[in-house]
């Protein structure tokens, strides 16, 4: 569904007619709120929304499915790695990279002794 001219209304205009938008909204309308001129909310009707927010769930596990699948081909075809070796390498790098990130850096100067 596209939106139309009618369907963007300033922020003052929504206030003032916000039962008929509503009603508008309830037949079918979308209204996309603008506030100084930018667009800043939407009005959609309740069950619109709930259906989009079941698309989103569906989508993310068709994504889920999809990663589980490319990890079961992975282990078939031989391309896996032991755990604990592999966070054995990661920490390693880590280590090498945070010490190296150390050698370049300007010293601070010692704090100054107190006296008395």
């Amino acid at each position: 569904m596209g939106i139309s001219a009618s369907d963007v209304v300033p922020f003052t205009q929504a206030r003032a007619n916000l039962s008929e938008l509503a009603d508008q909204v309830k037949a079918g309308a979308e209204k996309i709120i603008t506030k100084n001129g930018e667009s800043y909310v939407a009005l959609i009707d309740a069950e619109r929304l709930d259906y989009y927010h079941r698309l989103e769930r569906e989508r993310i596990h068709l994504l889920v499915i999809d990663d589980a699948r490319r990890g079961l081909e992975d282990i078939v075809s031989g391309r896996t790695q032991d755990a604990d070796a592999a966070i054995a390498r990661l920490q390693h790098r880590r280590a090498r990279s945070d010490g190296a990130a150390g050698k370049g850096s300007m010293k601070t100067a010692p704090a100054a002794r107190k006296r008395g």
